[in-house]
């Protein structure tokens, strides 16, 4: 085997722990699966399918509630998300991803249902140690336009391996725009993962409970 190769492949393996982070695209031929719960907030639950490793295609569900929880808004939607660019570095990874997808919405403050639109991008950077995301995802018809910003910061107390269980601990800050909240609202969250399965959960500084589920097969 070629040297470059072989060296190639063995920093990929041991990548394999970061790869494994929370990501629109997991690997070829691979299918994720993620749910999500903020309370009094938003929930939602994607599935997607990646024929290639730099892209995926599936479809997803959300239900988005004003913080009075007067307004109630649930959009079903498809979606295309693409791996933008990835940087495999010594001991490291950084990624871009964006989306995009249609979707049909209906609320209790308009009639009937609205086309949707759906677009989004996430970057971040991972080493064993130390995580770090950006992401921006944009909901949006001609009855309403909400978007949500969120940045994440995490440390793991060991590095870990594929299959040996990996604990995090994750600081998020979340800000809302839109007609149903406003504002921004800060979490601290414990992430565990190992192999494809990760479950984060906590809760934000008002004590309202965070929790987040992730399977690829």
């Amino acid at each position: 085997m070629n040297p470059y190769k072989c060296w190639a492949a063995i920093g990929l393996l041991g990548l394999m722990p970061v790869i494994a982070a929370a990501k629109p695209i997991a690997f070829a031929k691979g299918t994720t699966v993620m749910v999500e719960y903020g309370a009094g907030t938003m929930k939602e639950a994607q599935v997607f399918y990646a024929p290639r490793y730099w892209y995926s295609l599936g479809g997803g569900w959300l239900e988005l509630q004003s913080e009075d929880g007067a307004k109630l808004r649930h959009i079903t939607y498809l979606r295309g998300n693409l791996l933008a660019k990835r940087w495999n570095l010594p001991g490291a990874q950084a990624n871009v991803f964006m989306w995009g997808g249609l979707g049909q919405a209906t609320g209790n403050d308009f009639a009937g249902s609205a086309l949707s639109r759906n677009i989004g991008l996430q970057a971040d950077y991972e080493t064993r140690r130390v995580y770090s995301s950006f992401r921006s995802d944009l909901q949006e018809s001609d009855a309403f336009s909400h978007r949500i910003d969120t940045v994440q910061l995490g440390w793991a107390p060991y590095a870990h391996d594929y299959d040996t269980l990996a604990t995090w601990f994750v600081v998020q800050g979340r800000h809302y725009t839109g007609d149903l909240f406003e504002g921004t609202e800060t979490a601290l969250l414990v992430r565990l993962f190992k192999g494809g399965t990760w479950v984060e959960f906590g809760a934000t500084t008002d004590g309202k409970l965070q929790a987040m589920a992730m399977f690829n097969f």
